[in-house]
């Protein structure tokens, strides 16, 4: 396969990028930190200039880049497609460099777990191990899909190459609706990864609070059973907190009995957001946003803890806000990826 040389202005470093890979990928596959966070345009992480050379832009108005970037001549790594060789200004982060270089899989739908009616944890395979940390998410391409969509794992790094992902049922979502409605075991389709950096820290010696909505419970589920089989962990405190919208959203008391682990480490909060969906009262819990469960529960102790959470943007974008803002937890404490 054909590929192009990518010069960095300044620096010393300089790598090869396949043809119809992305500048910030190719980067990743070097094991460069080149800095990014939601790898899909939405959050503009991965800005740079082009200084020689010539690219195709996969997302001319993705929200990542603003109308001040335009004029300044940014453009978005995650969306740039080098036609030739190039010389680029970017800013490498020691951060972001991959402890596991991303790498582009052939993976086997080959079981599918039913959460909820609406989430399922789907599992693919591929030939070499799954290495990741947990925490991490993958890019997955679908066939009559245009463009990858980010997916977290669910399960453990393993030398089996399994990767689970708990993905919820989109109204509309062209991705989620080839997995849920055409996507069968054995369906193959290829897989990017990994990637991510609001992987779980066990050397920080802080008690973990683990926060998730819909299907951010994923990486959540990833982290925490990393953490309760963590032996620098062990005399941690872990709790998860979970929401959805109703009764019927809320499989965590069900996949944490699951696993002993879990079971014995773990201290689970539950809460549902709209109490119109609770009109047959089987719901006895907390009734508000997941973030003011947390709030509710840890209060004042809260910039004695790390922080992981993964959901919809009004969840992520409230429980920052409410850590940082209200109880000025300090940023380094607080780790998600943005997907917007």
């Amino acid at each position: 396969m054909a590929s192009h040389k990518i010069l960095l202005e300044g620096q010393e470093f300089e790598y090869q990028c396949e043809e119809g890979d992305t500048l910030l990928r190719a980067a990743l596959r070097a094991g460069l930190g080149f800095p990014y966070e939601c790898n899909s345009g939405g959050c503009g992480s991965c800005k740079f200039e082009l200084l020689d050379g010539e690219i195709d832009n996969l997302w001319e108005d993705a929200p990542g880049r603003s109308a001040r970037d335009v004029r300044k001549g940014k453009m978005l790594g995650c969306q740039c497609v080098p036609k030739n060789d190039c010389t680029i200004k970017v800013r490498l982060e020691h951060h972001s460099t991959p402890e596991h270089k991303p790498s582009r899989l052939e993976a086997e739908l080959v079981q599918i777990n039913t959460l909820t009616d609406d989430m399922q944890e789907f599992c693919f395979r591929t030939e070499h191990a799954a290495n990741f940390l947990p925490g991490q998410f993958a890019l997955l391409d679908f066939p009559g899909v245009t463009g990858s969509r980010g997916y977290s794992m669910s399960n453990l790094p393993n030398a089996e190459g399994l990767w689970n992902f708990i993905i919820k049922n989109m109204p509309e979502g062209k991705a989620t609706s080839y997995l849920f409605d055409d996507c069968a075991i054995g369906t193959k389709i290829h897989l990017d990864g990994p990637y991510g950096l609001a992987f779980l820290k066990p050397e920080i010696s802080r008690d973990i609070v683990l926060i998730g909505g819909g299907s951010g419970l994923s990486p959540i589920m990833s982290i925490a059973r990393a953490a309760v089989n963590d032996s620098r962990l062990g005399d941690r405190k872990i709790y998860m907190f979970y929401g959805g919208r109703g009764p019927d959203d809320i499989c965590t008391p069900a996949l944490v009995s699951n696993e002993e682990a879990l079971d014995k480490r773990l201290i689970c909060f539950n809460a549902i957001s709209d109490p119109e969906m609770n009109k047959e009262g089987v719901w006895g819990g907390d009734c508000c946003f997941i973030h003011e469960l947390v709030a509710k529960q840890l209060g004042e102790s809260l910039p004695e803890h790390e922080f992981y959470f993964c959901g919809p943007p009004p969840m992520t974008d409230a429980t920052t806000r409410m850590l940082m803002m209200e109880y000025k937890v300090p940023f380094e404490q607080i780790h998600y990826d943005r997907f917007y």
